[in-house]
């Protein structure tokens, strides 16, 4: 493993001789916009390991991307390789259509101690949710990004992570998600305590994702990137192109379904993720992601 050759996966190039924030969230902004949340793993018939050496041998040596105990993963070695003080914790993802959120954790995402401040970093959240930024551990304050406004809500230990939604302009709405997602104003995204964690405390979730047959992962395929202005997924055959902030405090959204013979050029073209095992997409949940 070899921090040099990561940098050249995620095109930074860059300063890396002071941890500060400045550097962080550079090097942050290079990973979301060259490596893709993407858990096309588990429909080619390959298993996600909760290993280091597999995950960089994955993401960097062999291009793909991974889900949130993959990319975080990976992101907590490079930043503690730079002398950053990470700290692992774990979260509850909300499931909007149930108003709940699960009983056992489901989310790995870091917590960053710098000059006095705390800060959470998620390279692994992808889709229209990923942070752009890290984002400061404080309560009730708006952080405006690129992708939206986010912000923390602290109640009684419990770290609640919350997105405010711009409108969107959808150029073909006939494909577009479903009215009641549509009409959100705000979007809890998930929950989570202080509490550091271990990466053995994440072996049972990232088994159960996988595999259990109500798993949004198992439900549906998906592969996002961030983009300069936006993001792109394809969720299934539905391939969403989204630009941020486009006129008036509006997104504006495309969407268009894929055939079966489009679907491997456009990870390549569209992901730049070249698949060795047969893919087979899946979209069977109603679950939305934007």
């Amino acid at each position: 493993m070899d921090i040099k050759e990561y940098f050249a996966r995620i095109s930074y190039q860059g300063s890396h001789n002071k941890p500060d924030l400045a550097t962080m969230s550079d090097i942050f902004r290079h990973h979301i916009q060259a490596v893709p949340f993407e858990n096309l793993s588990i429909h080619c018939g390959e298993t996600i390991e909760l290993n280091l050496e597999a995950t960089y041998n994955k993401i960097v040596k062999r291009k793909r991307g991974g889900w949130c105990m993959e990319n975080n993963y990976l992101l907590s070695w490079v930043l503690k390789t730079l002398g950053y003080d990470v700290i692992l914790l774990a979260a509850k993802v909300y499931v909007p259509e149930f108003d709940a959120y699960p009983e056992e954790i489901d989310h790995l995402l870091l917590q960053v101690e710098l000059d006095g401040k705390s800060y959470i970093v998620d390279a692994g959240f992808g889709m229209a949710y990923q942070l752009w930024e890290p984002m400061e551990l404080i309560s009730g304050i708006d952080q405006p990004q690129t992708p939206g406004v986010f912000r923390f809500q602290e109640e009684s230990g419990t770290w609640y992570l919350e997105k405010v939604k711009r409108k969107q302009w959808v150029l073909n709405p006939n494909t577009s998600t479903p009215q009641n997602v549509e009409n959100e104003v705000c979007r809890r995204v998930y929950l989570f305590t202080l509490q550091p964690r271990d990466i053995e405390e994440f072996r049972g979730c990232n088994a159960h994702l996988q595999t259990a047959p109500d798993s949004l992962f198992v439900t549906k395929s998906i592969c996002s990137l961030q983009t300069a202005d936006g993001i792109r997924a394809l969720v299934g055959w539905k391939l969403t192109e989204i630009k941020y902030n486009y006129r008036d405090n509006m997104d504006l959204v495309e969407i268009r379904i894929l055939a079966d013979e489009e679907i491997e050029k456009t990870l390549k073209e569209k992901f730049n993720i070249t698949l060795d095992k047969k893919f087979v997409p899946v979209n069977t949940s109603r679950l939305s992601l934007f």
